[in-house]
């Protein structure tokens, strides 16, 4: 005997249910299933304060604890919360947490996608290169060297020890005939240099310098600066005041300059977010958003978390940007190929 056997369709067992009703019963489950919209509140709301953030940082005040250059510096962080929030949402079953994280990705990539792709191109007139070589560092000769390595025609060093400055001089003198060294930074040349002086950035000693080099395609100004370090503190916050003054001096500096083409190279203690600098970065580009490949962050040596030592351009094109190999020094070094 063939006992008679209908499948459930669903639609009453007359064949394959049409897309349409297929669709219905699923928004009916989800208009039923009141809960996967009601749960994960809370971690929407977190996802909307990650967006604000992003959107409004120009805005959080730095009046208490220099809050706002503190969130500007570690700004691309913002997106390590995402992959988090989006496990938490599975994990609740919660349609609205998923749907609000959409927020912050699309605002994350609208102010951080451009750094993702590769800008660098060939060509260029002149490589440069700028290194906080660490006044601890054990081995200055081998790390003079290393830089000395990356075939750039100008460097620039921060944080020149005193007792330390004749071993930088001695291992850079066979590549660079001319070289100048102020308080605790220097610059070494292929080209000849002049019009060297110190610069005046509020510290109370030497830590920036300005020079002129003449390279086959002209003069070009060269300014080398070690901005006052920061700090994070519980009971101050981010201790910035000094490092802000001496960024406004550097900035009048930079615009007082007679040439028209100037690189500025050093340790800024400061990323190209940090409104702080906006002395500096409103009259100069920055090499590594022009032509870089990723985020080029520098310090610290150990797990680089952001770019704070700088390569900046005015009247002058960027070719390509880089970040070299570590050192004894607690900075990556970069480097730079420009176009004159």
């Amino acid at each position: 005997m063939v006992q008679a056997y209908r499948a459930d369709t669903g639609n009453g067992g007359v064949g394959p249910q049409p897309s349409g009703s297929r669709f219905r019963n699923l928004r009916d489950r989800l208009t039923r299933d009141t809960g996967i919209w009601r749960r994960g509140i809370v971690l929407a709301c977190c996802s909307v304060l990650l967006t604000l953030v992003m959107v409004l940082h120009a805005h959080i005040p730095n009046t208490i604890g220099n809050l706002g250059s503190l969130s500007e510096t570690f700004l691309p962080w913002i997106a390590v919360f995402v992959p988090v929030l989006l496990v938490l949402g599975l994990v609740r079953r919660s349609a609205t947490a998923l749907i609000a994280l959409l927020l912050p990705i699309v605002v994350w990539f609208n102010v951080f996608g451009g750094l993702l792709t590769d800008k660098s191109g060939t060509g260029g007139d002149l490589t440069v290169a700028t290194h906080n070589v660490n006044a601890d560092n054990a081995d200055p000769a081998g790390t003079a060297q290393q830089v000395a390595g990356s075939g750039a025609d100008v460097i620039a060093l921060q944080e020149l020890p005193t007792g330390k400055v004749k071993t930088y001089e001695s291992a850079l003198a066979g590549r660079f005939p001319y070289h100048s060294v102020q308080g605790t930074v220097g610059l070494w040349s292929k080209y000849p240099i002049s019009d060297t002086r110190p610069v005046d950035i509020k510290m109370g000693w030497v830590r920036a310098m300005r020079t002129t080099v003449t390279t086959p395609k002209g003069e070009v100004g060269f300014v080398v600066a070690h901005l006052p370090s920061v700090r994070v503190k519980l009971h101050a916050g981010f201790t910035a005041s000094q490092r802000d003054e001496s960024a406004d001096a550097l900035g009048e500096a930079i615009a007082d300059e007679r040439l028209d083409r100037v690189v500025l190279l050093g340790d800024l203690n400061g990323t190209m977010n940090d409104r702080s600098l906006n002395a500096v970065t409103s009259q100069m580009r920055s090499t590594q958003g022009a032509a870089g490949d990723g985020f080029g962050f520098s310090w610290p040596a150990s797990f680089p978390m952001a770019r704070i030592d700088q390569i900046m351009v005015r009247g002058i094109d960027p070719v390509s940007s880089w970040t070299l190999p570590a050192t004894n020094s607690d900075h990556l070094p970069i480097a730079a190929r420009v176009k004159l």
